[in-house]
């Protein structure tokens, strides 16, 4: 077994025991009756915050993104996964869902809070994006100095720093994230990130493929599903 075989295979055992702990601390959300294939409006469950969709917004082929702001495959699937959507933006709808492991990354909660209280400003997709995009800046800090560097990233963004700050420990925050755990459990989720197309997991093939930025399985993927539902196919890509 390769080294980057054992660290994929711990990340995954150890992710197992990492969602199981998440999802018993999130059993007080019941979403028995919730089909987590569909992309969801806001409701009391979620906090009043819908699924953050990115695209099409209800479009017939629906690709759903659980994942962990602090996790390096997360990080590495990011821009792979941000040039496909953005390619098939007129035909699908891409959602990300907050799947912290925290026994893992200590800081992917935090995260995962910034990212929605960016999104209460109307400003989640440019958030989600600077968090990956300066993961190293962030991932090993803690306290004052984790809230320092967030706080930046709003001002950036020309958020209002005080209400962002406040936000970052909102009960609507901290309940749009226990509902995506709780939706990631009922799929029975144990590692990020894991991607589910048109309520189908993609296999591991796919995601390894994807963390290895080649992006071949998915587009497949797509395009099958877009043929399926009638769907034209973006003009700059191929129909394979």
């Amino acid at each position: 077994m390769s080294k980057r075989t054992w660290i994929i295979f711990a990340v995954v055992v150890v992710g197992l025991f990492a969602g199981l702990i998440i999802f018993s601390g999130n059993s007080k959300i019941d979403v028995s009756k919730i089909n987590p294939n569909d992309i969801q409006k806001a409701s009391k469950q979620n906090g009043e915050i819908a699924d953050h969709v990115f695209g099409v917004q209800n479009s017939k082929v629906v690709l759903i993104e659980y994942g962990d702001y602090e996790c390096p495959y997360c990080d590495e699937a990011y821009s792979p996964i941000k040039s496909v959507v953005t390619q098939y933006e007129n035909q699908i709808s891409f959602v990300f869902r907050n799947f912290p492991l925290t026994t893992l990354h200590p800081d992917a909660l935090a995260g995962a809070g910034a990212a929605e209280a960016a999104g209460l400003q109307g400003k989640y997709w440019d958030y989600h994006d600077l968090l990956y995009a300066n993961q190293s800046d962030w991932d090993s800090l803690s306290g004052d100095q984790l809230t320092n560097v967030f706080v930046s990233f709003a001002k950036q963004l020309g958020l209002n720093s005080s209400k962002f700050e406040a936000d970052l420990s909102a009960t609507s925050v901290t309940q749009k994230i226990s509902f995506d755990q709780a939706l990631g459990g009922k799929l029975g989720i144990d590692s990020t990130p894991s991607f589910y197309l048109d309520g189908t997991s993609l296999n591991g093939t796919v995601e390894n493929q994807i963390v290895q930025d080649n992006t071949t399985g998915l587009i497949q993927a797509i395009n099958a599903e877009l043929k399926k539902n009638n769907i034209a196919l973006p003009t700059t890509t191929s129909s394979s």
